[in-house]
């Protein structure tokens, strides 16, 4: 099943969002079941005329005979999560950026949860939603209303703390220092990451290595300059982290999923 991924149209939009892709219903499609790996985007999945149904690692997704608009929000998970179809439905999926879903929802109990079932951040939500659906045969157009509506619901918060701690991080530096630079305990520095990002520093880092990994292994030519390049310690380490992540070894792992596209998914 090949997917388009789209970067924002709209330049402001891309500082905060990574992309999108459409799902178009099909209820003659055959059941499509894939695997879908820790990222530490914040990920917004909205269906149109559909049941969701959430149990451990799983999301079963299926046609509804209900007229309904419904959504889940997924903020952290540390193993593959299986989503599974039993047809394709009409679908719109967003990925966040870290810490940017902050500006376009007040709620800030949303990662509390690492997954938030039937989540409707807006009274206007579904209503809208519904509008954008109805343009499923004209993918722009969809895009355009789409982000049109996401505009209409940003909202400019002092964030500069949090994102520049997130900047350290990225960067690599230790906590100690992080702390030490803004003169704050590591605590209160791990509670300012945790209550913006959604994740605790360790997390986040082990989550970004892996995503690195799966960057350079194109550019690698084996495993042991992969684990140099990913930032990991030593091999075993780079082997302990993925497998936790993944549960596979990363030899295992590059020899089943293209890391070469926008998403990496493992289909079964």
């Amino acid at each position: 099943m090949e997917v388009d991924f789209y970067k924002p149209k709209n330049m402001f939009l891309r500082d905060y969002i990574e992309g999108y892709y459409f799902f178009s219903e099909d209820r003659k499609s055959k059941p499509v079941s894939y695997f879908t790996f820790p990222n530490n985007f914040c990920i917004l999945s909205i269906y149109q005329n559909t049941e969701e149904y959430f149990s451990k690692n799983q999301y079963l997704v299926k046609s509804s005979k209900q007229k309904n608009v419904v959504s889940s929000l997924f903020t952290r998970y540390s193993k593959p999560l299986e989503i599974i179809y039993e047809n394709l439905v009409n679908e719109i999926t967003i990925y966040f950026k870290p810490i940017k879903i902050n500006h376009f929802i007040e709620d800030s109990k949303i990662f509390e949860q690492g997954q938030i079932s039937n989540f409707t951040p807006f009274p206007d939500f579904k209503e809208k939603i519904e509008l954008i659906f109805n343009f499923y045969h004209d993918r722009d157009n969809q895009i355009e209303l789409l982000e049109d509506y996401l505009l209409s619901k940003f909202l400019k918060k002092d964030l500069s703390l949090a994102e520049q701690i997130l900047s350290d991080v990225n960067n690599g530096l230790k906590l100690e220092y992080i702390a030490e630079k803004y003169n704050f305990t590591r605590q209160h520095i791990s509670k300012i990451f945790l209550k913006n990002v959604g994740k605790t520093v360790s997390e986040y880092r082990k989550i970004q290595r892996f995503r690195n990994a799966l960057t350079y292994q194109k550019m690698s030519t084996n495993l042991t300059d992969l684990s140099n390049d990913g930032l990991y310690f030593d091999q075993s380490h780079f082997i302990k982290h993925f497998k936790e992540l993944t549960d596979k070894k990363p030899s295992d792992f590059f020899k089943i999923v293209e890391t070469d596209k926008e998403n990496v998914w493992l289909y079964i």
